[in-house]
């Protein structure tokens, strides 16, 4: 989808909208469940979170609508091929498992997790962010579902020099730090299961990319990383 043909207005629009309710998700996942509005965890991470989906909103709104456009599209029912519709239905329900269990646990234990742990996630969950901007900011095509856009080439610069996927890589960083940043260590394991699902996914995201993208498997036989750089 190239620039001009992109009405920036209801992309906009559509845009602030999605974040809105993501936040409005998340909050409602957070908190119902603690059954209390006295979970600072929970409104700092929204906080948080917010301010950098925002940032990251803005900043492709101005610099990259078409990235922003093709975003938008996400969910198993997006995706194409039957695999991912599997894989993104499963990373669904551990999603949402992973942002209720904190509300659970605090309201049981009351989250012991000390304050220096909790801004330590915080900070982390800004560099998964961060990550995730370097990879959308390299890589243009980089929509929600797993397709080759006409014209579409492969990227080796950049983050991509080091691993395959830097999304995926930024995204797996953000989610092993939510638990810890909502003060949560049940939610820990979900957290890590996500990962695993992640992995799966990017592994199927590259037997489609041999078979429907010029030159990525070239680029996979030089870069060696999937997620890690130097270790997996």
């Amino acid at each position: 989808m190239r620039a001009q043909e992109i009405d920036i207005e209801k992309l906009r629009e559509a845009a602030f909208k999605g974040n809105a309710k993501t936040l409005l998700m998340l909050g409602l996942m957070i908190h119902v469940p603690a059954w209390t509005l006295y979970f600072w965890q929970g409104w700092l991470y929204l906080v948080i979170f917010g301010v950098c989906a925002l940032v990251l909103t803005l900043y492709f709104l101005k610099h990259d609508p078409a990235l922003i456009a093709s975003r938008l599209k996400a969910g198993p029912a997006a995706e194409r091929e039957t695999s991912q519709k599997w894989i993104q239905a499963i990373a669904g329900v551990v999603v949402c498992l992973m942002f209720v269990v904190p509300g659970i646990e605090r309201h049981f234990t009351g989250l012991p997790l000390p304050v220096w742990l909790v801004i330590l996630a915080e900070i982390l969950v800004v560099v998964g962010f961060w990550i995730m901007f370097l990879a959308f900011r390299e890589n243009g095509h980089a929509s929600s579902i797993i397709e080759v856009k006409s014209g579409q080439n492969v990227i080796s610069t950049g983050p991509y020099a080091r691993v395959r996927h830097p999304m995926y890589s930024g995204a797996v960083v953000l989610f092993l730090a939510t638990p810890l940043a909502l003060g949560s260590l049940w939610a820990l394991p979900f957290a890590v299961a996500l990962s695993v699902v992640i992995a799966i996914r990017l592994l199927d995201e590259e037997r489609y990319l041999k078979a429907n993208l010029a030159g990525y498997d070239a680029y996979c036989r030089n870069v060696k990383s999937h997620l890690i750089p130097d270790i997996w």
